[in-house]
């Protein structure tokens, strides 16, 4: 086993215990909740801040929402269909896992940096629940408590309204208030795609998520094979690269214990690999049991490629990596090398907050509770069917998507951790 690769599983369960043990022994003085698996800690501040919010202009919010609720059905009927169709390669290619921030398994579609991950699941969270919150306020129903829960290892924020409001409230009200969450969230990552590809466009040298046969950040988890989106000829260069730098190697895989993180691969069997473009002409054309010989910045190091395990018909390497990249030298001399780095540094951040939002977002909207895409499927069946029609419903599209959804995670990050064995 290798220690190094295996410290942040360790790092979660620890915490984990940690985390349950204090609240367990302290819970009265922490005024913490123990609801079964959920640790809550409940609090009526923010409260005013939200109402601020709510109250500047809900016209405005109402009006957002309302454009909202369709686009929510949308994703609705997208996630579902995602789902189904990842049934086809569930026990061939997994393409629903568990994601944790800084863990890398065999296997695993998408790696999350540890830091970039926790800020952008930060925002996913906090801009979820002002969302519910916010169209709470602004439909004049009160707000209870507000708090943070931590759902067996899983983080998460709750904005609880009052349930009598609620209740007495329109339809057209309830679905705004259950669609603002999500929406949000889509709207931040909006904002932040625009964001990165302003800066990218203007600043970059390119923008490239993904390197067919590795397995590198950025990939869709509705994909099973990795994609690339690659856009260059930024007007005011900032970077050029010069090699491909290796983030982390996954474990158990064939670059594990030869290759290491950090080192710049410059040429593979002596074919160059300056850029994300050769190293993709170069990757596909190896074949799985291949040699390869990598020179890096820190020497020659000979590996054999091996059978991708989420398509067995590819070779893998076992790499995450991106172009290595460095600052051209006429910008260098105006503006130093700092500045140019920092806003790398915030397109990539975006880039995680973008994905994080958009993802968590449409799951959020699969229509199965208690998610709110089950509460908007519930309130759009309730105009036209009995409240017993529509439980049965809702109730059975719940247990069969919850059932896809815990089916394809357990099998996808357990089969992932025994790999490491």
């Amino acid at each position: 086993m290798n220690v190094f690769t295996i410290n942040p599983l360790w790092y979660y369960a620890i915490g984990f215990v940690v985390i349950w043990v204090l609240a367990l022994l302290f819970r009265k003085q922490l005024k913490i909740d123990v609801e079964g698996p959920i640790l809550m800690r409940k609090t009526k501040r923010l409260r005013g801040f939200i109402d601020g919010v709510a109250q500047r202009n809900p016209r405005f919010w109402r009006i957002y929402m309302n454009i909202g609720i369709p686009i929510s059905i949308f994703f609705m009927v997208f996630i579902v269909y995602a789902l189904i169709i990842s049934l086809q390669t569930l026990f061939q290619a997994p393409t629903t896992q568990l994601i944790l921030p800084g863990v890398d398994l065999p296997g695993q579609a998408i790696a999350v940096p540890f830091i970039q991950g926790i800020i952008g699941l930060a925002t996913v969270i906090v801009i979820h629940e002002f969302g519910h919150g916010i169209l709470a306020r602004a439909e004049g129903v009160r707000i209870k408590s507000i708090g943070l829960l931590l759902l067996a290892v899983l983080p998460g924020a709750f904005v609880e309204p009052n349930e009598d409001d609620v209740k007495k409230s329109k339809k057209t009200t309830k679905l705004r208030i259950y669609a603002a969450g999500s929406i949000f969230n889509l709207t931040l990552a909006a904002a932040s795609l625009l964001i990165m590809l302003l800066i990218s466009v203007l600043f970059i040298s390119s923008l490239s998520f993904g390197i067919p046969g590795v397995s590198v950040p950025g990939i869709s988890t509705l994909k099973t094979e990795p994609v690339s989106l690659n856009i260059s000829g930024p007007i005011f260069p900032s970077f050029h690269s010069d090699g491909i730098k290796i983030d982390s190697v996954v474990p158990k895989s064939p670059a594990d214990g030869i290759l290491q993180s950090g080192m710049v691969i410059q040429s593979i069997n002596g074919n160059p690999t300056t850029n994300v473009t050769e190293f993709e002409q170069f990757d596909a054309t190896t074949y799985i049991g291949e040699t390869l010989t990598f020179q890096t910045n820190e020497g020659s190091y000979t590996l054999k490629t091996a059978a991708n395990p989420n398509n067995a018909t590819k070779s893998y390497i076992g790499i995450q990596s991106e172009e290595n990249l460095a600052v051209n030298s006429n910008v260098s001399k105006i503006w130093g090398n700092t500045l140019p780095w920092i806003l790398f540094n915030i397109q990539d951040l975006l880039f995680w907050i973008f994905f994080l939002n958009f993802a968590v977002g449409i799951i959020n909207l699969l229509p199965a509770r208690p998610l709110d895409g089950g509460l908007i499927l519930e309130e759009l069946l309730n105009y036209r069917l009995s409240k017993t029609t529509v439980n049965r419903i809702v109730n059975g599209l719940s247990i069969f998507l919850w059932g896809i959804l815990i089916v394809s995670i357990v099998y996808g990050t357990g089969r992932g951790i025994l790999m490491l064995f």
